[in-house]
């Protein structure tokens, strides 16, 4: 969800700095991309085997 609001309010300044109005999006969209790609990465890691002697 962070990422989401961070990258959707980081296109909102670009937006009203440059003058536009789709960067909002865009950010939004990007944030929810690495959300989802960080969620994966953490819960997809190999896990070691306990019994390996």
């Amino acid at each position: 969800m962070s990422g989401v609001a961070l990258y959707g309010f980081l296109g909102w300044l670009v937006d009203r700095w440059l003058g536009t109005s789709f960067l909002v999006a865009v950010g939004i969209l990007i944030g929810a991309g690495l959300g989802i790609y960080l969620t994966f990465a953490r819960f997809n890691r190999a896990q070691p085997h306990e019994h390996d002697t």
